[in-house]
């Protein structure tokens, strides 16, 4: 985010990790595979009950069984931006994310607090997850210049659990902020919650109403032929397994620029061409243009969102990105989308690491900038759900 491009910061980094059948921990960053309990949605009771995520032995089975669903299953999907729950030890302790934390009794509802009832009642919450979970502190050295070194309590990763965050990318630049220590140390914080990850060398899959969903983390600095052929060769894997829907969570693009840049379109582009239902991105720390690309949906930046990276920015706009996909077999029926245009903080004179909603004139003020950068959606940007493609 504000320091360089970490240690991985050339090319194109994935993440694998599978979901298995009733394994109780998700793997660590040796064995690449994992289990998680799955999430499904009653919206009419906006709660959620579990199903177990299935693995068939046979490829092809899994491929043979999505291809004969005989009913439309709808997936609701909710997405964010950075969550960086942790701090840099640098920063003024009085007005950081862990102290805010503290002075409200380190209540794991704290920051979601606002938000939580979309992630309830969907059927999958996914995030950015923009520091480390450690207790390390051996800082990795990140070069000259400005630099940040994030990191948070384990205990935090309570937030996400307590608030229906199911899954997080952590293919960012601040995951190896404290080294391979603060990697691992992460992967197994999240393990321990089962709280699914990808990202890094993991990939993520769920069966969600019927549906399995692939997800793919990218930290996408270059586009290369060799990074291409990379996730081109991740999304058709993804495909043989029988993923019907596969997403890619791309952390790329330039700091405080509102429209992305020729690397970000031609990542991006070539996921959608290699199968991916939609692009999802993070890193410029604001809202950048939404695109309507051969009928698929990319965001280019979501923002930031439950930020500890900084105790007052000055840009506080983000959004949550919500869909409704209807599939049957290996295609997509319907496709909506709705943004829910959404404030840091729970008000404009700083930081409280509370993202809320904004309302009136001011949620129009933003769906209205979002319309004016993504001129592909024709003002099609809104608050209520609406067909992806017209």
């Amino acid at each position: 985010m504000k320091s360089g491009k970490g240690l991985r910061g050339a090319g194109v980094a994935l993440a694998a990790l599978m979901v298995l059948a009733g394994c109780g921990a998700q793997g660590g960053a040796g064995s690449r595979t994992a289990g998680s309990a799955t999430k499904s949605a009653s919206r009419s009771s906006a709660t959620k009950s579990a199903r177990s995520s299935s693995q068939s032995s046979s490829h092809q089975q899994q491929a043979a069984s999505a291809s004969s669903q005989a009913q439309p299953a709808t997936v609701r999907l909710t997405f964010m931006g950075d969550d960086t729950l942790g701090t840099d030890p640098a920063f003024n302790a009085a007005t950081s994310l862990p102290t805010v934390w503290a002075n409200n009794g380190k209540a794991p509802t704290y920051f979601f607090q606002n938000v939580a009832s979309y992630f309830k009642a969907d059927d999958l919450t996914i995030a950015n997850l923009e520091t480390t979970f450690t207790t390390s502190n051996t800082q990795a050295n990140k070069g000259g210049g400005v630099v940040f070194h994030f990191k948070g309590d384990p205990e935090l990763v309570s937030a996400l659990t307590s608030s229906s965050i199911e899954a997080v990318t952590v293919a960012n630049n601040h995951i190896y902020d404290y080294g391979q220590q603060g990697f691992k140390d992460t992967i197994a914080t999240l393990q321990g919650a089962k709280v699914g990850y990808f990202g890094e060398g993991y990939q993520y899959t769920k069966t969600v109403n019927g549906v399995k969903l692939g997800f793919l983390g990218y930290q996408g600095w270059t586009a290369t032929d060799k990074d291409l052929a990379k996730i081109r060769s991740d999304i058709a894997g993804m495909k043989k397994a029988g993923c019907q829907l596969v997403i890619p969570y791309f952390h790329w693009g330039i700091e405080r620029e509102p429209r992305p840049y020729a690397t970000q379109t031609t990542l991006a582009h070539a996921a959608i061409d290699a199968g991916a239902a939609m692009v999802i991105g993070s890193h410029p720390h604001v809202i950048q243009s939404m695109e309507l690309y051969k009928g698929k949906l990319i965001a280019y930046s979501m923002s930031n969102f439950c930020f500890g990276g900084n105790s007052n920015p000055g840009d506080k706009r983000s959004f949550l990105l919500q869909t409704n996909l209807t599939v049957q077999g290996d295609d997509v029926k319907a496709a909506q989308f709705r943004v829910i245009p959404t404030r840091i903080s729970s008000t404009d004179s700083y930081n409280d690491y509370k993202p809320t909603p904004y309302t009136g004139s001011a949620a129009t003020a933003v769906l209205r900038y979002m319309n004016e950068l993504s001129p592909t959606f024709s003002g099609r940007i809104s608050s209520r759900f609406t067909p992806i493609a017209q």
